[in-house]
């Protein structure tokens, strides 16, 4: 089955490092990835658990915060991020990868666009588009 079609990327004008950090680094994935809910994640390993807390907003029906245990399934600096969120059976994936001058972020499920639009105003130094 070819998964391709399910993929969303976008190009950023950045370099990998700084992308590396904003799709890894708990204080800035908040920012961009479903602003303001929370990130933990304690130590960057393969195996280490973390929690993501999906905040109540205008965009979702929640009414009380919901806590979103994962467990790092993948690990590959400056290349690919990946997690399972252990209660809903998911798998989130981030490939980096350098084009010519710039960088593409790829994530592995189709229904992440705005996700990837709010990366990429935050890094490039633009207002975040959806809150």
């Amino acid at each position: 089955m070819n998964t391709s079609e399910n993929k969303r990327s976008i190009l950023i004008d950045s370099d990998s490092i700084t992308i590396w950090d904003a799709i890894t680094d708990p204080l800035i994935l908040s920012e961009w990835y479903v602003p303001g809910s929370p990130w933990e994640i304690p130590n960057l390993r393969k195996g280490e658990k973390g929690t993501f807390t999906l905040m109540p907003s205008r965009h979702n029906s929640l009414t009380t915060k919901l806590y979103m245990p994962f467990t790092i399934q993948s690990i590959h600096p400056y290349k690919e991020f990946a997690i399972y969120l252990d209660e809903q059976q998911v798998m989130i994936s981030f490939t980096v990868e350098i084009e010519s001058k710039s960088t593409k972020v790829t994530i592995n499920s189709a229904g992440f666009d705005q996700p990837l639009e709010n990366l990429k105003a935050l890094i490039e130094g633009n207002e975040i588009p959806h809150f």
